[in-house]
């Protein structure tokens, strides 16, 4: 793994903490950034690459769980949490909120390189997933206001004829909508524009629904 593709941070008050996790994951080829504090890490700079986070919970400043539900409406790292008071209610609490692990200390070695390795995985595949649903989302703004009027009842699977009679235009008019709609949206098929679109959560009518809807 290159040390510039990720980036794992550490946030822990007990600097002998912090230099045996860091020294861990360095040796396993983990690029680590270490703070002291919640305040560090949140006023520390932040790489545009996949992510963990490994938190204690007892902080100097505030608690981790606490930062954790603060970062909650943010997008942040994958959490995992290490600490030495860990009881079955704060763990419970912890992943209900979206954590990944929690470790008690001492943990194993090994279980925190592959807590570590699935948190960067799953923040690559959510960065991925975010990108492309905002690639899918600029794409779409760029649809006339028509197009996206066309967009669900195309999807919905109806013939162009029926298309155009609910929207009151001609079959050409429609096709010629039609085929902005997919070139705009980047559209190779039908059924990748069908995908756009539930990725995107625009409302579809089912075929048998939109046939119902009488012309405008």
């Amino acid at each position: 793994m290159s040390e510039s593709d990720h980036i794992v941070y550490v946030v822990d008050d007990d600097p002998r903490v912090r230099e045996a996790v860091r020294d861990l994951l360095s040796s396993s080829d983990f690029s680590v950034q270490t703070f002291g504090s919640a305040a560090e890490y949140l006023q520390g700079a932040k790489p545009d690459v996949p992510a963990c986070l490994i938190l204690d919970v007892e902080l100097p400043d505030i608690n981790g769980l606490d930062l954790q539900q603060q970062l909650a409406d943010v997008q942040h790292p994958p959490i995992v949490f290490v600490t030495g008071h860990g009881s079955i209610p704060l763990s419970v609490r912890a992943m209900k909120d979206g954590a990944l692990d929690f470790l008690p200390k001492p943990f194993r070695p090994q279980e925190l390189v592959t807590a570590v390795t699935s948190a960067l995985e799953r923040d690559r595949i959510a960065r991925l997933t975010y990108a492309e649903l905002t690639s899918l989302r600029k794409r779409y703004s760029s649809l006339t206001p028509r197009e996206r009027e066309v967009l669900p009842l195309v999807v919905s699977g109806l013939l162009n004829k029926q298309s155009a009679a609910q929207l009151g235009i001609s079959e050409v008019t429609l096709q010629i909508h039609r085929s902005q709609v997919m070139h705009k949206m980047g559209a190779a098929s039908l059924s990748d524009l069908v995908r756009m679109s539930g990725k995107l959560g625009i409302p579809v009518p089912t075929r048998a629904a939109a046939a119902r809807v009488p012309p405008r």
